[in-house]
């Protein structure tokens, strides 16, 4: 199986990390050159060029999790991370850690912007060609604005457009999701029906997006149709498990790609190229991560609400958590969704920022806010992924099956979802910014934590890379408490 994966992403991951290295640090000058963008091979090494900065341990493979896990209500941060999960300001070391976040943002920003403005004069390329590239660099573009805007709110909105101005002032935060969902159109119009290659943006990876996107715009109907569009074309379904093991046919480091896999950022165990180092550790007679590693983030099974509280009979606690003793107490738990006792410079594991089970849960929600109700259509797809968590068939109905009946109110029907979702998509990075959209981050922080968290912590800092390089942004424009 280690070699099948290399076989179906080693050519890919390969241009990535071309993309990264060779043509960001080596050869910077190409990627402006006028001669670049001509043939398609070309454009395609400018778009992998997109992908490289967001990939790194500066950004998503380590700083952006660890940044957001420490803040969900179901976990702790520890070591350097222990100011994440306190709520009492950021110190040093994770003002900068959130600052090279940021950074390595902008410079795939920067790398679609150059892809949207040069590919279509390329001169040895067909027009569904460009077509295709330019769409695939919006869709990034569209996905990274769209976690700046989460986490910093209103951002500079550097486009093909103003790419040799310095001087950018932040948007409104409404300006910067009018760019999100004009580009994830075109993404959705341009982009092809499969994959051009394992690990690229189809036009229902464009519809996922728009479906979430349209979530924090409050636009129920939207949010609904466009998941409804992805559900209807039968393009995805979830993996099945009995046994708690299964969920590594999701997760595992040696999994090229399933039936589930929506939008995924690969890695894979070459030095640089690994997804989560801190995430796992050798200890004891636990080999989760080869090298050690450290472990940033825990829980406690009886101290933390929503792990206590959580059924035992649900595989998927079983499968994220393992019991150790780390100096903090024998009820004390640590992560191990991301395994991969096998690396040697990275995990193998790949980011799964839009499984089919997101795509429900969105579903699931959008249908019941819509309809100002829950229905049986969206009720279902809540099932959907229930039915899987308890190892049943997830098409079919089952014991474990929530009712319509079960739920008197609107409300409680979201928060049945926003739980589910919860235990579905821990330690993806996905939580925190769950219960800033629904307004419940400080409540919940407080129930489960006894902290009081100030308003600040609902937005990181703007670094001051940016306020120094940018003279449209000064202090004032920093965002409040920093």
């Amino acid at each position: 199986m280690i070699d099948m994966k290399k076989i179906f992403t080693s050519l890919f991951l390969a241009a990535v990390c071309m993309g990264c290295s060779d043509i960001l640090e080596e050869k910077p000058k190409s990627l402006a050159s006028e001669n670049f963008y001509n043939t398609a091979a070309e454009a395609k090494a400018a778009v992998n060029a997109i992908y490289g900065p967001m990939r790194t341990d500066a950004a998503l493979s380590t700083n952006y999790p660890a940044q957001l896990e420490g803040l969900a209500d179901y976990g702790n941060s520890r070591g350097t991370q222990t100011p994440v999960s306190l709520y009492q300001g950021l110190d040093n070391t994770n003002i900068n850690r959130v600052a090279t976040i940021w950074d390595n943002f902008y410079q795939s920003i920067r790398n679609a912007n150059l892809v949207i403005a040069n590919v279509p004069k390329g001169t040895s390329m067909t027009d569904a060609e460009k077509t295709a590239f330019v769409a695939e660099a919006k869709y990034m573009r569209a996905l990274t604005y769209f976690a700046l805007v989460r986490n910093w709110a209103g951002v500079p909105l550097r486009t093909e457009e103003n790419m040799t101005v310095a001087d950018i002032p932040r948007s409104s935060v409404d300006d910067v999701y009018k760019l999100i969902v004009a580009d994830a159109l075109v993404a959705e119009a341009g982009l092809p029906d499969n994959p051009a290659e394992i690990g690229r943006p189809t036009k229902w990876a464009a519809k996922t997006l728009l479906s979430e996107v349209n979530l924090y715009l409050e636009k129920w109907e939207d949010s609904r149709a466009k998941a409804k569009e992805v559900i209807d074309s039968k393009k995805y379904a979830l993996v099945a498990v009995t046994v708690s093991e299964d969920f590594q046919k999701i997760y595992g480091p040696e999994v090229v790609n399933t039936p589930e896999e929506i939008f995924y950022f690969k890695y894979n165990r070459q030095q640089g190229f690994g997804l989560v180092s801190y995430a796992h550790r050798k200890i004891g007679q636990y080999n989760y991560y080869g090298p050690g590693g450290v472990y940033a983030q825990y829980t406690d099974s009886v101290s933390n609400s929503v792990i206590k509280n959580w059924d035992f009979k649900d595989l998927r606690k079983n499968h994220i958590f393992y019991n150790v003793d780390i100096g903090l107490g024998k009820t004390s738990l640590l992560y191990r969704k991301y395994r991969d006792p096998l690396a040697t410079g990275g995990a193998g594991n790949d980011y799964p920022w839009y499984r089919y089970a997101d795509l429900l849960l969105f579903h699931a929600e959008a249908d019941a806010r819509a309809n100002g109700k829950p229905t049986a259509d969206g009720l279902e797809s809540l099932n959907k992924v229930h039915r899987r968590a308890y190892g049943k068939p997830a098409e079919a109905a089952s014991t474990v099956d929530f009712k319509l009946a079960d739920f008197a109110t609107l409300q409680s029907f979201i928060d049945k979802v926003v739980q589910e979702r919860g235990y579905e998509t821990m330690y993806e990075g996905k939580r925190w910014n769950d219960l800033k959209r629904l307004g419940i981050a400080k409540q919940r922080i407080l129930e489960v934590k006894n902290i009081v968290v100030a308003e600040k912590h609902m937005l990181w800092p703007i670094p001051n890379s940016e306020i120094l390089y940018n003279k449209a942004i000064t202090a004032k424009d920093q965002n409040p408490g920093y």
